[in-house]
């Protein structure tokens, strides 16, 4: 069996990610994940999309047309011959067993390397995740992965929504609103993932001690942009939008109450109450969602830049004005 070094390797090996596939490369994630690793130009970026799909792709990127939500996982198997890595972005409202079936097909393709959806925050968290109902989700794809014995994981984050109401300029701040957690742009996101299937895949002998690809095997990827609490966020859209706190209407909830409500509903069948039920669980005041002072981040071993935080609200002012992002408040 081949050791941990690219020196190791059999004759013809490349130490580095050359052929990645991605599913949901036209939508909200999948388009920022696309345009940085296309930036890089280190790779060949192959969208796999539904034959009856709408989505446009950037020049650069190949297309293979594949029913990956069918039973016909030999199809799909064929579509990612040959691919290193294989990413997964999809709506949270694709059917269940979706990104089982792209596991199952990628593991009989023999790619080293899948990263499955994650919704949410810190996947290696477990009361957060049980409390927020993302277990049932999470942990039945990591052991999949594994136990197939082919593909390994890293996982990465995502963006978070926070009380505001940008349109009505309201703000429910919870439990005073001093309660720091870690967020992250969609574009440093597109920048992390860009930036660690850009790494060397293996040290290159005993003495490289450079970061690589496989020291993320099965292993979460903790990227932020910034660790601000709401008082932070409010103070930087009061300086975006020139505003102050008498133009603003602020009202006070328990996140513990929010979160109790809406996983009640949930429980019940109201998907609706979903995304109001995983934010107020990450505001709690046992620090779940401020990974960073716990786990530390990547940000430097992957090169990412320090994201400029009055800009960042301008555009996520823009987005929750337009009503881009459902669910924002």
């Amino acid at each position: 069996m081949a050791g941990p070094y690219a020196k190791d390797q059999p004759a013809g090996f490349t130490n580095c990610i050359e052929k990645v596939a991605i599913v949901g490369a036209g939508g909200k994630m999948g388009t920022h994940l696309t345009e940085h690793l296309l930036k890089t130009g280190k790779h060949v970026l192959t969208a796999i999309a539904r034959p009856d799909s709408t989505s446009k792709f950037p020049d650069g990127v190949e297309v293979a047309r594949v029913d990956y939500r069918g039973d016909d996982l030999s199809a799909l198997a064929r579509a990612l011959k040959g691919q290193q890595f294989l990413l997964i972005t999809m709506s949270i409202m694709a059917p269940r067993d979706t990104i089982s079936k792209l596991i199952r097909a990628a593991a009989q393709a023999g790619v080293p390397y899948v990263l499955p959806n994650w919704f949410g925050h810190d996947p290696n968290n477990k009361t957060l995740c049980d409390d927020t109902l993302l277990s049932g989700m999470n942990d039945p794809i990591r052991a999949e992965v594994e136990s197939l014995g082919v593909s390994s994981y890293p996982c990465g984050g995502g963006p978070n929504r926070f009380g505001f109401d940008f349109p009505k300029r309201s703000l429910v701040l919870f439990d005073g609103g001093k309660v720091a957690i870690n967020t992250s742009t969609w574009a440093q996101c597109g920048r992390a993932v860009a930036s660690l299937l850009s790494l060397k895949e293996f040290p290159e002998d005993e003495s490289d001690k450079s970061p690589t690809l496989s020291q993320f095997r099965n292993r979460a990827v903790y990227i932020a942009s910034f660790r601000l609490s709401q008082l932070d966020m409010f103070e930087s859209v009061k300086r975006v939008t020139g505003t102050t706190d008498t133009d603003w209407t602020i009202t006070h909830d328990s996140a513990e109450q929010r979160w109790k409500d809406s996983n009640a509903l949930v429980l019940k069948g109201d998907f609706g109450a979903f995304t109001k039920m995983l934010y107020s669980r990450t505001w709690f005041f046992d620090g779940g969602g401020d990974y960073e002072s716990t786990r530390g981040l990547g940000n430097k071993i992957l090169g990412l830049p320090v994201d400029d935080l009055d800009e960042c609200t301008a555009v996520g002012i823009g987005m929750g004005e337009s009503g881009e992002v459902p669910f924002s408040h």
